[in-house]
């Protein structure tokens, strides 16, 4: 992470970079609210609303176009590797999000931990048939709650673990 970021810093603002981590799959607003606010020295509230808005900026063309593009990557190795493990790893938390529904859809992308957030939340409703509707709703507000969680953790105003 420390090497995207050196990388970024030649290129964008710190403003932007928070953007740019929020939205990316690996980090989300997992690694971009405490980077905003530690490296940076955002208030919360800047962190905050960065890196929730770069979050919430993959939300649409992944729900709107993973079908078609992780169909086409699958026709390739790497592309099949990933994607491949991605859903397996994401259907291993589809029984609580099938069982909870929207409820489920939304503490799936709301709890901080690997592997769930906008993006794989995005995956969960694209292998669950939810609707556009329901699972944009749904991730927003999870996204939402995980940047409060994530945001309140990174001041040490909770402790998770």
């Amino acid at each position: 992470m420390t090497g995207i970021v050196d990388f970024l810093s030649k290129i964008f603002s710190p403003e932007m970079i928070t953007v740019i981590l929020g939205a990316m799959p690996v980090s989300e607003l997992r690694g971009a609210i405490p980077l905003a606010l530690g490296k940076f020295h955002f208030t919360a509230g800047k962190a905050f609303s960065l890196a929730v808005l770069g979050n919430f900026l993959p939300i649409v063309p992944l729900l709107l176009f993973l079908d078609y593009f992780s169909k086409w990557c699958m026709k390739f190795y790497w592309g099949n590797r990933f994607f491949t493990w991605w859903f397996n790893r994401t259907r291993k938390h589809s029984a609580k999000i099938e069982k909870y529904e929207s409820l489920g859809l939304i503490l799936f992308v709301a709890i901080p931990l690997p592997v769930t957030g906008a993006w794989s939340g995005c995956a969960a409703a694209y292998l669950l048939g939810i609707k556009f509707r329901h699972a944009f709703l749904s991730i927003m507000l999870g996204v939402l709650i995980a940047g409060i969680v994530v945001t309140l953790t990174s001041l040490g105003i909770i402790k998770l673990f």
